[in-house]
């Protein structure tokens, strides 16, 4: 995947990841290592709350193996060579 891919991709996700932080009160890193931590189970009774956990780490999950990516391909290169500029006409 090219970089201006990955940024765009983890832009996306990003807007998806607002919106469960919004509904849920907390940023998807501190949901994540709580998740991770296993001091959620007490929520497992309910199905839409179950439901949008599973659907919030796997964005998350997807998130970080893009900013990854995204990290490794912009170390490897010159940074203001992947800056996609383009003429105003």
């Amino acid at each position: 995947m090219e970089l201006h891919e990955l940024v765009l991709e983890m832009k996306q996700l990003e807007r998806r990841l607002t919106l469960y932080e919004e509904k849920y009160g907390i940023l998807s890193q501190d949901f994540y290592n709580i998740l991770k931590a296993g001091k959620l189970s007490r929520y497992d009774d309910f199905d839409e709350t179950r439901t949008d956990f599973s659907r919030w780490k796997g964005i998350y999950e997807t998130w970080q193996r893009r900013k990854t990516a995204y990290n490794e391909q912009i170390q490897q290169s010159d940074p203001a060579d992947a800056l996609r500029v383009q003429p105003a006409y």
